[in-house]
């Protein structure tokens, strides 16, 4: 098989017109219609270049009698399984997908004592004809619907388990041309990801600013529940920009990383969602039960950094006691 054919198989596997190869080769399309009709032959620099995106090597590319598409990166096992760009492409929407419940969850469990926060901030301020004793069972409903709520979101997920499993919890292989499209879609969506992230973490750090100030200007109780709220209201809008940008990251490096070191950041991952599944209900319930128990909702407030801190520890001493099992 001669190069021009080469090209126009690998160029149509990947679903490429003419205009589009000779844009990420940044020649005009004449230029591929030459090569493809054999009208002329690519310089060695763009023989390098369509090797990166075809994801095959150039001795592949021109040598005649090199016939069977083999990738670059070497044969794999038997048991290996081939990855499309179709099947790689929906790796990723499913993934999306899956997460944008996880976050409508997290949203909802996260702002759920917010009812709670604002009816006794209300009682406090005897505002709304409310007392301390009504507003409290009326947020607890509030809590245990939205949390109910979030619960029927992360069961939701499952659903896209079939589109995700190949590539999380198999030994697999891209097909010839997927590491190219991919590499280039990483390369463009680094700077969206860096920006979220950058804005999240700000967001993260600033939350507690009001409340730091409504208590050091010994605010009353009723100021010092609604900069909660609003210290709430932050951490979820920063949690809303983080969470997709940091999983649809984590969806392109599964696709482009070696399959045994995806099948261990899967497992990685999977363990950390099981620590998070029990321990933020776990941290809502200490929060609640302390907080009714003293009233000292202007104290109380300090569980949700320490929590977040611990939590970051409990992930690290997983991993190292899973490392220490692994060796």
């Amino acid at each position: 098989m001669i190069l021009a054919e080469k090209i126009v198989k690998l160029r149509k596997q990947l679903g490429w017109s003419q205009e589009e190869l000779a844009e990420k080769l940044n020649v005009s399309r004449q230029s591929v219609s030459k090569w493809e009709s054999t009208n002329s032959i690519p310089d060695l620099n763009r023989i390098i270049m369509l090797a990166e995106l075809f994801d095959v090597s150039t001795d592949f590319l021109l040598k005649d009698e090199n016939e069977v598409f083999e990738s670059s990166q070497g044969s794999k096992s038997s048991d290996t399984i081939q990855v499309s760009l179709e099947q790689a492409t929906k790796y990723i929407d499913s993934t999306m997908e899956a997460t944008a419940l996880n976050v409508k969850g997290v949203l909802l469990c996260v702002c759920s004592v917010i009812p709670l926060l604002f009816l006794l901030a209300m009682a406090d301020s005897n505002k709304l004809n409310l007392t301390s004793d009504i507003a409290a069972p009326i947020g607890v409903v509030f809590i245990l619907i939205m949390v109910s709520i979030a619960v029927s979101f992360f069961l939701k997920t499952n659903q896209y388990d079939d589109d995700t499993t190949v590539i999380d919890d198999e030994r697999f292989e891209l097909a010839y041309g997927v590491h190219g499209v991919f590499s280039e879609k990483m390369k463009k969506f680094r700077p969206t990801y860096n920006r979220r992230l950058s804005i999240g973490i700000f967001l993260f750090i600033v939350s507690f600013v009001p409340l730091m100030f409504a208590a050091m200007s010994a605010a009353g109780t009723d100021l010092i529940l609604m900069m909660l709220i609003v210290l709430l209201l932050i951490i979820s809008a920063g949690l809303y920009l983080v969470i997709p940008v940091s999983t649809k990251y984590d969806a392109l490096n599964n696709v482009l990383r070696d399959s045994d070191f995806n099948s261990v950041k899967s497992k990685r991952a999977k363990r950390a969602e099981k620590l998070a599944a029990f321990y933020w209900p776990l941290l809502i319930a200490i929060f609640l039960g302390w907080s009714l128990w003293t009233m000292a909702w202007g104290i109380t407030w300090i569980i949700w950094p320490v929590g977040a801190v611990l939590f970051a520890a409990l992930i690290g001493l997983m991993e190292l006691f899973a490392k220490d099992e692994e060796e």
